[in-house]
């Protein structure tokens, strides 16, 4: 029952004219006590004459709180600015006084009652600045006492004693319902360590160890840096989950809501932000303009990559968007999701892209000028047992879409490719490399401009590991890895997908796009990270399983092909791949009797025309690896 009417006062405030009473009756009452302080608590004074200057007193304190707007201020939110307000307010009242007072003793003398000592004005403004303060402090004090003790209260360590920090600081003090209670801060300068931030002491990093944690109850830090260092978060949270620690952190300020903070935007540490290098941001005004009023197609629609480019496509002022898969209940979640924003002219359609009159169709009745070709099978160990599927969708696919489109005179085609296709060891490596041969033979022959991006590992895409190792989190374990020293180069699924639009605006047709994606990450250390991030240890709670490495799986990825190297763009994170020079008309001829196999083809001959046609696919781990040896 006192819960219930503590949060239903909670959710109302004090009206500004009881604000304003609230003060003046304050200013009063240090008036008294000041005439006191002044005659040592003797009632050596006029006291009729106080009594007249009460009301002279009570007006001027009122239009002094009014001018300033002190009594605006929601008493339990009291801040910085409130208590400059105050202050302000205050003085304003005490050099009203001490102008009146002058003017009174010119003109009337001293009898008058505008006539106040100055000595008492001065007790008075300071009275005043100590009373209107401490009464603020002390009701926000024991409004967050009362509300907080009928919550649950976590203890927290700010890791950041600079600004960035303070507002934290901040913003938890001044949130009654943020379930934080700061007891300490946490910073790499050791000018800071030892010292006192709001009577909370600054630690450094070392000395926070289990007693500390026992000690203070500690739960939970929060990592309040601006642009810090990934490599340094990637320590920091190390440190603090091998502890037991929860890890939050503050977002940047660019993403601040009005550029405040609030309890709200921070967040649980993300396997994203242990990337281990800095975000890809890309700001480029000219993509409103690229897909206004334009009819745009993506294919593999329902796919991770493909469903994130519908999404930010949605964000453009599109004229119709079309969403193409073959996979049924996907395309479905997609379409509904779109719904339920309310996006209007968004097409879904099941079709396949392997069937060129279907696409043909589709290609004659929305006339597409804009196409994301993101429908491709990306699984490695099933492709090397599946060839002919590899072929028929990731070749035989891209060949149709890539032929409608110069057909119909389509502005931009842009192939979404993987890091795989360099210098393949798998099946599926080869046939997106075959893919990306095929756009840039395109080059030239129509009025269409093929694109293509090529990138690594997207993290918690179909197929990726972040979900696998999700999945063996919740079942206790163990997680497999194939290879304690495998590596793979990772970026964000919004990262890869504003690269996608980004290239189909700054490509004029023929290009290959890669970026700069830092230094790859191990896999093995990015299953430590999640056992840690899941609240558990490695190995008491989960173990990690080294099983081998799979079919056509390398160690380490690469982004270019022996033979290419990069030019710059105008952005320092994105390059472009300059290719070796292709035979066109025998790569053309080539793809085109891999691409009229049939599937009672043998898997040997299938992969023997992939690498006649690719030199460089030396398979590996594979039972392919026996074409290898009649090189």
């Amino acid at each position: 029952m006192l819960v219930k009417l503590l949060n239903k006062i909670s959710k109302k405030y004090a009206s500004k004219w009881l604000v304003l009473l609230f003060d003046v009756i304050i200013v009063v009452a240090s008036f008294f006590l000041a005439y006191l302080i002044r005659y040592n608590f003797q009632i050596d004074f006029d006291f009729i004459n106080l009594l007249n200057q009460v009301p002279y007193v009570t007006v001027l304190a009122a239009i002094s709180f009014i001018a300033v707007g002190s009594y605006k201020g929601v008493v339990r939110f009291t801040g910085f600015k409130d208590i400059i307000n105050i202050i302000i307010g205050a003085n304003i009242l005490a050099t009203i006084l001490i102008f009146c007072t002058f003017l009174s003793r010119k003109a009337l003398g001293d009898d008058s009652i505008f006539n106040i000592s100055g000595s008492i004005i001065y007790i008075h403004l300071l009275l005043n600045i100590l009373f209107l303060i401490g009464s603020k402090l002390f009701i926000k004090s024991i409004y967050n006492h009362i509300t907080q003790d009928f919550q649950s209260i976590s203890k927290v360590l700010i890791f950041g004693a600079g600004n960035s920090g303070m507002l934290t600081y901040d913003a938890i003090q001044n949130d009654t319902k943020s379930g934080f209670e700061v007891v300490g801060f946490i910073d790499d300068d050791e000018r800071k360590i030892g010292k006192k931030i709001n009577l909370l002491k600054v630690y450094n990093i070392a000395s926070i160890d289990e007693k500390f944690i026992k000690n203070n109850d500690v739960e939970d830090v929060i990592i309040s840096i601006q642009n810090i260092d990934p490599t340094r978060l990637l320590q920091i949270t190390g440190n603090l989950f091998s502890l037991g620690l929860k890890v939050k952190i503050v977002p940047p300020v660019q993403s601040w809501i009005d550029g405040d903070l609030s309890v709200g935007q921070i967040k649980e540490v993300k396997i994203e932000d242990l990337l281990g290098r800095d975000p890809i941001n890309i700001k480029n005004p000219d993509l409103e303009e690229q897909y206004d009023n334009k009819v745009i197609l993506i294919t593999g629609a329902a796919g991770s990559i493909g469903s994130e480019i519908c999404r930010k496509i949605s964000l453009y002022n599109y004229k119709k968007l079309i969403l193409v898969d073959n996979a049924e209940s996907a395309l479905y979640d997609i379409q509904q999701e779109f719904r339920q924003k309310g996006l209007e002219n968004v097409e879904a359609i099941v079709a396949d892209v392997r069937n060129r009159s279907r696409i043909d169709q589709i290609f004659n009745q929305y006339k597409p000028k804009i196409i994301f070709h993101a429908a491709a099978y990306k699984h490695v160990p099933l492709m090397e047992n599946n060839p002919f599927e590899a072929v028929s969708v990731n070749i035989g696919g891209t060949k149709n879409v890539a032929d409608i489109a110069v057909k119909h005179s389509v502005d931009k085609f842009v192939l979404i490719s993987t890091d795989k296709a360099v210098n393949p060891t798998n099946v599926m490596g080869a046939t997106k490399r075959i893919a990306e041969l095929y756009v840039s033979c395109l080059k030239g022959k129509g009025h269409t401009k093929f694109i293509t991006t090529r990138f690594g590992n997207v993290l918690g895409s179909n197929g990726s590991v972040i979900p696998l190792f999700k999945k063996q989190i919740e079942k206790g374990g163990p997680l497999t890895v194939t290879h304690k020293d495998i590596t793979r180069y990772f970026m964000t699924i919004p990262e890869a997908c504003q690269l996608v639009l980004e290239a189909a605006a700054m490509g004029n047709g023929g290009e290959i796009f890669v970026f700069d994606m830092g230094e790859p990450i191990k896999i093995f250390n990015l299953a430590t990270n999640m056992i840690i991030l899941s609240g558990l240890r490695y190995p008491e709670d989960i173990d990690i399983k080294i099983t081998g490495l799979r079919p056509g799986e390398k160690i380490y990825e690469e982004l270019l092909a022996d033979g290419e190297n990069t030019k710059k763009t105008y952005h320092e994170k994105i390059m472009i791949a300059k290719s070796r020079h292709v035979d066109i008309s025998n790569v053309e001829k080539q793809i085109n009797k891999l691409t009229a196999v049939n599937s009672l083809t043998q898997p040997l001959e299938i992969v023997s025309s992939i690498k006649h046609l690719i030199p460089e696919y030396i398979s590996n781990n594979s039972t392919y690896e026996v074409l290898d040896i009649k090189k």
